[in-house]
Order: C-alpha cells, then structure tokens, then sequence
C-alpha cells in the first residue's frame, strides 16, 4: 500500500512539473520565439562544433601520425583552430542573447507581480507581512527565466552535443557505444530520486532565507524603536535562529545537489576504463585502426560533460520550478473586492454617503460594526467619536472599499459603492490617515501623488493650505528635496502636513480624515484645522477624532459604540445630555484625560 501511494505522489508531482513547464512556455515563449531561434542555432552550432572535433581526431591521427601525410599538416590543424573559433563566437552570442532574454523576463515579472500586488485587496496585506513578502518575491522572480533558459540550453546545446556525439561514437564502434551508454539507467535513475528530495528543502530554503532578509528589513525600518528598547541582543538571537536554519537547508539542498556528482563519476569512470580497456585489447590483438579508437574516446570524453550537465538538469530544474510556483501561487491569487462584471463608474453629483444596517467584522463570527446606519449630508462635516474598537476608522475603511461588509449597503449619492468600480469611487475619495506613509522621492512628488496631472502651483497652493510651506522653504533644496524612507527625516507633525497637501491636491467632492491632526502639536494642530475647516466647506466631510476640540464645529457628530451609533447631533447638543458618552468624553478631555484613539 505505502508502495502504491509514493507512486501516485510521484505521478502527482511530475503533472504539476509538466503543467507547470506547459504554462511558463505558453505565457513567454511566443514572445521569444525568434531571439530563441538564433540562440538555438548558435547552439546548435556549438554542438556541430563539438561532435567535428571528435570526428576529426581520427584523420588527425591516423593521416598525420600514422600515415605521416605531409599534404594535410596545414589544413587538419585549420579545421581544428576553425572549429574552435566557430564555438566560440556561436558560445558568446548564444550567452548574450539569453541573457537579454532572462533579464527581460525577470523585468516582466517583476512589473506584473507589481501590478497584481497594487489590485490585491487590503487584507491580503494584512494577512502578510510586507517585508517578508518582498524578500520572498525577490528570490522567485528568477524562477521563470530559469526554467526557460535551462530548457533551452539543455535541449539545443548539450541533448544536441550529446546526440551528435553519440553519432559520432556509433560511426566509430557501434559494440563500444553500446558498453558506455549502459552508464544511462542508472545515473537516471538516481537523478529522479534525489529531485524529489530536493523540491522539498528548496521550498524550506526559500521561506527561511525571506524571513532573514525580512527581518533585517524591519530592523531597518524600526531601527529607533529598536535602540530606544535595547532590542538589539533579542533580534541578534531570533535573526540567528533564522540564519541558522537557513544555512542548515542550504547546506542540505547543496549535499542533495552535489550527491550526484559521486554515483555520475564513477559509474561514468567505469563505462570510460572498460571502453579503454576493451578498445586497447582489441587494436594490440587486431589491429584496428589507432584513428578509430581515439576518435572515439575523444567523443567520449566530450559527451561526458554534456550528459554530466543533462543528468542534473532535473535537480537544477526543481528549484527553478519551486521558486516558479511560488510566483504564480501569488498571482493566481484573487482581489477579494473584485469590480463587478461591467461595473459603471461612480457619478458624484452632491457626495452624499449612507451607511445602511451594515455589519462588517475581520474575523468571522465577531463583528465590529453591528447594523450601522446613518446618513452624512451633501457638503456638510460629519465627525465619528467613540472608544477605542468601536468602529471609527473601520466606517473609513468601508466606505473606501478596503473591505466589502457582510450585510448592508453604502451608498454615495444613491448608488450602491459594492456595484460601482473601485477606481472611479476613490477617486472622488480624499484620504488623510493617522499614520502619514511618504514614498520615495522629492516633496513635490510626494504631494503629486494626490493628482499626477496636478501643476507645480497648484501642489504648492495645497501645500500653503497645509501650513506646509513654513518647513518645506527651510530644506535643502525646497520642494524638491528628497526624502529618507517615509520621510524620516521629518518630524511627525511634518510628515502629517505634507499627507494633508496631498489630499488636498486631489480636490475631491469627499474628504476622509482619520486622525488628521494626532501628530501634529498644538500650533501646528490650530493652523492645520483652520485650513482644513475652509477646504472642508463645500464638501462631504466624514472625521475621526478623539480631540473634541477639533471636531466643535462639525454639522453632526456621531457616537459609536459597540459598532452602533448611540448618540447624534451637534456639539451643543451632546453636550447638554448630561449623562450622555459625548458629555462623559468630554468632561474627560476637560479633566485631561484623553477618551483613547481610534
């Protein structure tokens, strides 16, 4: 029984290997097919080359040192030199063009792994870690061009040079080939065991060496959090660990890679000594021609490293295939917030936005928001207080389709957001967060990312309404100076304000803002609001605050508890319910306690 099940495994395994051969060719070998074409027959070329060298040594010897013929002392050693020459040009442009052919392929992939990871939804992100997922894309990317440049010069270099050797042996002594290639079987045999060893360390080897690069990535990004806490020594143990593993699995996949070596040259030692043997028993017993035997030697010899390369092309091939599949396990992997098939855009006329019952939760069985129903009107300031976990900045989340709710609908000016497309309903979405993100790049971009069509007047206007500007003059080369990794070379305060001018370069009918002014400090906080309170005018404007003082001024405020709104209306008329939350966060905030962020 255990018998029967390894070999269906194995019939398994070999399917997936062949579908997965079939998809990689189909998805890029059209599109390669003529540079393919001449690094093949420069191959092939190679391989001509290499079997007339062998085919040659037999006049070489018998023309030159047996029969002492003068006449082709000049034109065999030509042909020898023109050989050589011819391989070697054909060698040089079958490895450029192959390699052209890898990086472009590696360039391919890398900009639609991109481009599926940007149409990915937030979740995945969140069940992933980002640097680990970089790290381990960063080793796969390599696998398809791998598995095609290894197939390709397999096949047309040394299974071509292979057979016109073995031509060129049978020519020579059919019974002498017949002896070396018993050397086969074998061989193959043992190839096949070793790669199914292999495609499992090779998958370990892969995860291990993302989490080391991974983890020094974070070290990185966290470096000051890292010091502040003297967490050195505790992350010198764990990357250890990793280290530790990671070379233990190298080290296997080099043993079970290089395992072969032994087996193939002694079984190959073997085949070599007994075709010697033979053959010089029979040229001092018989006669036979000296010409024959060293040409036949000499192809011998030359097929050894060919059928050497073939015979761990399989193990080779594993690893490519492995880092392959991992590729593809990522790109065949959905958006859970798929546009609907022919989904129109969305038309924002006012920006009004309904919650309707919506329940939404990110585990299942355990909501966060719990039938949550209200209105924010067209062009009015709607702000969302509450607890810690009530829902606030998942209201934020919602409405940008980050995630599709459970039950219920969210409406923008009576259209359905779950049925329009997710481009056209964010892009009349301006988003401020709580953790301001900077990409690579000067001030300028940074800003321009809100509207890249935006004008450099325009991104210094929202800069202005930013209160921007101030600290944006005093920098090294103005709005074009580069910044660190998300900014750190700016204070928090200022990271938040150029996040603000980026949202307010967008000029979008709605306006989010999910603890807009947390890290800013009471100066900034004040010039900050202030600007945001003329944007927000004219537009639809749902807040997230803690501050109350920040959100006095709003057209409604909403508490949310528990996933519900508890209690709505202005500022002065929470605050005359006495025994309301609203009065409670605020006799709180006036004691100086904050109720908590959200």
């Amino acid at each position: 029984m255990k018998k029967q099940k390894i070999s269906l495994t194995d019939v398994h395994e070999r399917g997936l290997v062949l579908r997965l051969l079939k998809r990689v060719f189909a998805e890029n070998g059209r599109d390669y097919l003529g540079q393919y074409a001449v690094a093949v027959a420069c191959l092939v070329v190679v391989s001509a080359a290499t079997a007339f060298l062998a085919w040659i040594m037999r006049d070489v010897i018998d023309k030159i040192f047996v029969e002492q013929n003068r006449a082709i002392l000049f034109t065999l050693p030509l042909a020898v030199f023109a050989s050589f020459l011819v391989r070697g040009i054909a060698t040089y442009f079958q490895g450029v063009i192959l390699s052209r052919i890898g990086n472009n392929i590696v360039a391919r992939y890398q900009r639609r792994l991109f481009a599926h990871l940007t149409e990915l939804s937030v979740d995945f992100f969140g069940e992933n870690r980002s640097a680990h997922l970089a790290a381990r894309i960063n080793q796969n990317v390599s696998g398809i061009r791998d598995t095609l440049n290894l197939t390709v010069t397999s096949i047309a270099r040394d299974l071509l040079t292979l057979v016109f050797l073995i031509g060129v042996m049978i020519l020579q002594d059919p019974v002498l080939s017949a002896i070396a290639l018993l050397a086969g079987p074998p061989v193959a045999w043992m190839i096949a065991s070793l790669a199914r060893k292999l495609r499992v360390a090779t998958r370990q080897s892969i995860d291990l060496n993302a989490r080391v690069l991974a983890s020094m990535q974070e070290t990185a990004q966290g470096i000051t959090v890292v010091k502040a806490f003297t967490m050195e020594e505790t992350l010198r143990a764990r990357i250890e660990t990793l280290i530790l593993a990671a070379e233990e699995r190298s080290n296997r996949i080099a043993a079970i890679t290089e395992r072969s070596g032994p087996v193939t040259e002694t079984v190959a030692g073997v085949a070599i000594a007994a075709v010697i043997g033979y053959s010089g028993y029979r040229a001092i017993e018989y006669g036979y021609s000296p010409g024959s035997m060293f040409a036949f030697i000499t192809a011998l010899l030359l097929a050894y490293d060919p059928a050497r390369r073939l015979a761990k092309l399989q193990v080779q091939l594993e690893r490519a295939l492995v880092n392959a599949q991992m590729i593809y396990e990522i790109l065949d992997l959905k958006p859970r917030q798929p546009d609907a098939p022919g989904a129109p855009t969305l038309n924002v006329s006012r920006g009004e936005v309904v919650f309707d019952k919506v329940v939404f939760g990110y585990h299942p069985g355990e909501p966060v928001l719990k039938g949550l129903s209200f209105t924010a009107p067209a062009g009015a300031t709607t702000a969302l207080i509450g607890a810690s976990g009530g829902g606030k900045s998942t209201v934020i989340a919602l409405l940008q389709r980050f995630y599709d709710s459970w039950e219920g609908r969210i409406l923008v000016d009576g259209q359905d957001i779950a049925g329009v497309t997710k481009a056209s309903l964010r892009g009349n979405i301006a988003y401020v967060s709580q953790q301001p993100y900077l990409f690579e790049g000067t001030i300028r971009d940074n800003i321009r990312y809100g509207r890249p069509d935006a004008t450099d007047a325009e991104i210094e206007a929202a800069a202005e309404l930013a209160q921007a500007t101030e600290f944006i003059r005093t920098q090294p080369k103005g709005f074009d100076t580069p910044l660190g990794e998300n900014g750190t070379s700016l204070s928090g305060g200022q990271r938040q304000r150029l996040s603000i001018a980026r949202a307010l370069v967008r000029n979008a009918p709605i306006l989010l803002l999910d603890e807009a002014t947390s890290a800013l400090d009471t100066r900034s906080e004040t010039l900050v609001q202030a600007a945001l309170e003329s944007v927000m005018k004219g537009r639809t404007t749902i807040v997230v605050a803690h501050r109350l003082s920040t959100i006095a001024s709003a057209d409604q405020i909403l508490v949310i508890d528990g996933g519900e709104v508890v209690e709505r209306g202005t500022h002065g008329e929470l605050l005359a319910r006495k025994e309301g939350l609203y009065s409670s966060f605020h006799g709180m905030q006036g004691a100086g306690t904050a109720t908590g962020s959200p």
